[in-house]
């Protein structure tokens, strides 16, 4: 009777607080899912379970992996080796990215999402490379069979919000098959965010599959007593309008953290 009392317990604990951050989603016109793991307690923390579990295309957010991938097999000297923009408009689905049209190194090219930066890095390496490297550190359905070179926006290579956090665990902890030296230049590429109580390293990314917008925004905080590992993965209809899309990845993962205490 005891377990059963905890069990539904800790049930109703994790419906009360899905349905809680759900009206954060609602506030904002969103779908999608955060995925949160709070480190000192060891917890899971979902606004959507099963969405947890599903896998769709990283995106930019794979920029985190493919940074280790590109320093760790010296297809760069360093995080400050810089490719010449060719001087041609660029473009994502449509639309173009002015920030993108200029001579970029690695750090602005994390910093910016520069696309093309990453796909003339990345033709250096054979897909086999990659593959073997996805495994070792399991990110991902190691599905490479894009026959473009940007196989992270296109394609059938997908991951879970779930596995997202599972991998940026493992980056934190080191728990990576790259040099310390490689790791901590990622890790200071991640900051986006960094006050004298807490430090946001973390990637957005923004893609396109079967009809659908899909937004992510991955990363940990870390805090002065604890780290938070998250994944947001917003959906919407391409054809849909909704200006809170884009910034509404962050919004709706830093209220859901606020929420928790963690900032």
């Amino acid at each position: 009777m005891r377990i059963l009392s905890v069990f539904l317990l800790i049930c109703t604990s994790t419906l009360f607080a899905q349905n809680k951050f759900q009206d954060i989603y609602n506030r904002l016109d969103l779908q999608g899912s955060t995925t949160i793991y709070d480190y000192n307690k060891k917890e899971w923390i979902y606004t959507n379970k099963k969405d947890a579990q599903v896998t769709s295309l990283p995106a930019s957010t794979f920029k985190i992996p493919n940074s280790l991938i590109i320093l760790s097999n010296d297809v760069l000297e360093d995080e400050n080796e810089i490719y010449k923009w060719d001087g041609e408009p660029k473009f994502h689905f449509g639309f173009e990215f002015k920030v993108w049209e200029q001579n970029t190194d690695l750090k602005k090219a994390y910093k910016n999402s520069t696309i093309w930066f990453y796909e003339k890095a990345s033709k250096q390496l054979n897909r086999k490379v990659y593959q073997n490297t996805l495994k070792k550190i399991g990110y991902g359905n190691n599905d490479l069979s894009e026959k473009g070179s940007d196989f992270w926006n296109y394609g059938s290579f997908a991951i879970s919000p779930k596995n997202q956090v599972e991998f940026l665990i493992k980056l934190y902890e080191n728990k990576l098959p790259f040099s310390q030296s490689t790791i901590e230049k990622v890790k200071q590429i991640m900051i986006s965010e960094k006050t004298d109580h807490y430090i946001f390293r973390d990637k957005t990314g923004w893609t396109r599959q079967n009809g659908k917008d899909i937004g992510w925004w991955v990363g940990y905080l870390t805090t002065t007593d604890n780290i938070y590992f998250f994944a947001t993965r917003l959906t919407k209809n391409i054809e849909n309008e909704n200006p809170n899309f884009l910034s509404g990845r962050k919004e709706v993962t830093k209220d859901i953290l606020k929420d928790l205490g963690a900032f």
